[in-house]
């Protein structure tokens, strides 16, 4: 049986290795934060004309930016690939934002944690034929 401590290293050097293995894609990307931005209050506008489209390309893709103007900040995440558009947003969005995905991260690693345990736990094993607790 695994200690706490050892089913703590196994958990993080799991999460480590996923973590290299999986690299999300451009447009799985969008897919996971676009629907946290909606639900935070900022607004999709599309790139429907050739000049939007323009600029919509230039500008940094998939991820949060922000600008002053007019003495406020205001925010913009740039979506080429999946949505073909410009989000927008102030700064109550963006703090609102940046509760959901915090919340998000949360839930995704008390996921992890719980699918870690349950994989340690049914993987428990029997050194007994190796004469010992040489392993602890």
């Amino acid at each position: 049986m695994l200690s706490f401590a050892q089913s703590i290293t196994l958990a993080v050097l799991i999460a480590l290795m996923s973590g290299c293995a999986t690299q999300e894609t451009p447009e799985q990307r969008a897919q996971r934060i676009e629907p946290i931005l909606a639900a935070a209050g900022f607004r999709a506008h599309p790139a429907d004309s050739p000049v939007k489209l323009q600029k919509l390309q230039a500008m940094t893709p998939l991820k949060v930016r922000f600008t002053p103007k007019d003495g406020k900040m205001h925010y913009w995440f740039a979506d080429p690939v999946y949505c073909t558009c410009l989000y927008t947003g102030g700064q109550d969005a963006y703090e609102h934002y940046q509760q959901l995905r915090l919340q998000q991260k949360t839930v995704e690693q008390e996921q992890e944690t719980a699918e870690m345990n349950e994989s340690a736990a049914s993987e428990e094993m029997d050194f007994g034929a190796w004469g010992g607790p040489f392993l602890y």
